[in-house]
């Protein structure tokens, strides 16, 4: 296992900016060490970007992946992080099903005013 990752190898490792990188660094997820301007990223930082993207596609915010790294390294460690990880994601899922009841009731709302409208030009005498 390596000692070190620049930045450049971990943006295009994980398709991210460098940018995307220092903002994980400035939100204290990540701590790199630095050796004058460069930052040296050691497996653990590796590990925990692989977390965070994770974290960010499941759709949770920088507040809430902070909220589940630090359970990890505090009382009550990983057992408590993995509760909390099943918690949050039972919320999410719960999110995305109100999402979708919700497109469904638009979509439906989108075919009944559609509907009106051809009536409405059939009422007009104009073919659609």
């Amino acid at each position: 296992m390596r000692e070190y990752y620049t930045i450049t190898e971990l943006t295009r490792e994980f398709g991210v900016s460098t940018r995307t990188l220092r903002f994980y660094e400035d939100e204290g997820l990540v701590q790199p060490v630095r050796r004058g301007r460069t930052r040296l990223f050691r497996p653990s930082d590796r590990h925990l970007i692989r977390q965070i993207l994770r974290g960010k596609r499941l759709g949770f915010s920088i507040n809430e992946i902070r909220e589940i790294i630090k359970m990890y390294k505090e009382p009550p460690g990983e057992v408590g992080q993995l509760q909390l990880m099943i918690k949050r994601i039972e919320e999410k899922r719960e999110e995305l099903r109100q999402k979708r009841r919700d497109l469904e009731d638009t979509l439906a709302e989108l075919d009944q005013a559609e509907e009106a409208c051809v009536e409405r030009m059939a009422e007009l005498g104009v073919n659609t």
